[in-house]
């Protein structure tokens, strides 16, 4: 399961990435390995979404949230 299946109050946990590149600047931003993440709020449109890791709220493409394998 990724990350953009998940629904607003939801919880996963970061297992991996599918996307090296992508991976470095979502890692940089706090969603590591093993971290918990929750989704807040999704737009109307379904795209962006966000979420909450590491104590803060971030905002994700559909596309970015792709790449985030859970537990």
């Amino acid at each position: 399961m990724t990350l953009s299946e998940l629904e607003p109050g939801e919880i996963g946990i970061v297992k991996e990435f599918t996307d090296l590149e992508m991976s470095v600047k979502l890692m940089e931003m706090g969603c590591l390995p093993g971290e918990s993440i929750t989704v807040s709020r999704i737009a109307p449109m379904g795209d962006p979404m966000a979420i909450k890791v590491s104590g803060y709220q971030l905002s994700l493409r559909k596309f970015e949230a792709s790449t985030i394998i859970l537990q």
